[in-house]
């Protein structure tokens, strides 16, 4: 039985093959991306959708498989971009990008190794 995972998630995930396509997004990320009455994304090139110079980065990363973490704000909403190759065994397959909203705090913890 095959799970979703990310389909409940209250984070947007978007999965890309390598040249490109969009292959799945869950819920929150045709929330976020589609605007109302806007038609399906899945198929379409992830480049189609980026101006520059995103697309051309997210170009160079498809060629150059690498994780790229930032973060945006847009309309005093903060989030966090997480892009990152994702594999088929060994294979290079494409890249996903989770995009979540951050609180206005985020505590950071450091953790100490044991002794």
């Amino acid at each position: 039985m095959k799970r979703d995972y990310f389909e409940g998630a209250n984070v947007a995930v978007t999965i890309c093959a390598k040249d490109g396509t969009i292959l799945d997004m869950n819920a929150k990320s045709k929330r976020t991306f589609l605007k109302p009455g806007e038609p399906e994304i899945i198929g379409q090139n992830v480049l189609d959708c980026h101006p520059e110079p995103a697309r051309s980065q997210l170009a160079d990363m498809l060629a150059s498989p690498r994780t790229n973490v930032y973060t945006v704000e847009k309309e005093g909403v903060k989030k966090l971009i997480f892009q990152t190759p994702w594999y088929n065994g060994s294979e290079y397959a494409g890249f996903m990008e989770l995009s979540m909203v951050l609180p206005e705090v985020v505590p950071n913890r450091i953790r100490k190794p044991k002794e």
